[in-house]
């Protein structure tokens, strides 16, 4: 399934790995990065829109949708710094040494570490309905982590997760579909289908993304709240309203991070690209115009 009006095709962007890219557009660039359990498909609607005006990149993230799946040998060939170094290989490749970078959930953790480890290339930085790794992992403790449960069930060694999940990939993947979405009709049918079907594909090297996000990215980031490293670009953070469900300052979460920071809560559903597009089209307008 592909993004209507948009041109496709394979990018290496590591040795012999390649990235399923959708084009569109002319003017400055901007690359949007899919969450879980997701493909590019999450930008459709978001997409065309900012096309009319820039140059719109749509990858696949490593290991995910239709972009290759390479296995995982030394445990960070699914870090976030390897799948960030992916995306700015990706636009160097079609000619962009410079670009904003917006993400959703998986996404957007890939961006925040890209952003931080090339604040040269990343002109601008949006982040969907997520903390970074390292505060995510310090707020979903307690009776918070019956929420976040995938994320400590993928954090297991090789073997039992991975298992598990074959065993009723549709039933396990179409239950963060169905739980996090507060408007069914915004995931249709066929979208849905589409979604279930890569990732059933992609069981090993999405349970290896989250396993990296418990040991090699948190030391990423650890790496950079030590050292005093910040985000220099301007940042908007889009995040859901969850009431009293998840009692966190997020604001004052990102602000750790992000000197220039414009934090929203919206009401929506996890998946705001496909909720709610057209606040997600103004939000990253307002953002590139910063």
């Amino acid at each position: 399934m592909q993004i209507s009006g948009f041109d496709y095709s394979r990018v290496a962007v590591d040795g012999d790995i390649a990235l399923n890219v959708a084009m569109a557009g002319s003017g400055p660039p901007i690359v949007l990065l899919h969450g879980f359990p997701q493909t590019h498909l999450i930008w459709r609607h978001v997409a065309a829109d900012l096309a009319v005006d820039h140059t719109v990149l749509v990858p696949d993230l490593r290991g995910y949708g239709d972009s290759d799946k390479p296995a995982d040998q030394d445990g960070e060939t699914y870090s976030k710094r390897r799948m960030g170094d992916d995306i700015v290989a990706m636009a160097a490749a079609l000619g962009h040494d410079s670009f904003a970078l917006a993400g959703h959930d998986r996404g957007a953790l890939v961006a925040f570490r890209a952003a931080m480890d090339h604040p040269a290339t990343i002109t601008h930085l949006a982040a969907l309905d997520v903390l970074p790794t390292l505060d995510m992992w310090e707020v979903m403790r307690g009776t918070l982590g019956a929420i976040g449960f995938h994320l400590y069930l993928m954090a297991q060694p090789p073997g039992l997760p991975e298992q598990l999940i074959a065993a009723a990939p549709d039933l396990f993947f179409g239950h963060f579909l169905d739980l996090w979405t507060r408007d069914p009709d915004a995931i249709p049918p066929d979208v849905r289908a589409a979604y279930l079907k890569a990732s059933r594909e992609a069981i090993p090297s999405i349970v290896a993304d989250y396993r990296a996000s418990a040991t090699v990215d948190k030391a990423h980031d650890e790496a950079d709240r030590a050292a005093g490293n910040r985000l220099g670009m301007p940042v908007t953070v889009l995040q859901q309203d969850w009431g009293d469900v998840l009692p966190y300052d997020a604001v004052g979460l990102w602000r750790e991070w992000a000197a220039d920071l414009e934090h929203r809560t919206i009401t929506t559903g996890h998946f705001v690209a496909e909720e709610s597009p057209e606040t997600v089209t103004t939000a990253l307008r307002a953002l590139l115009a910063r």
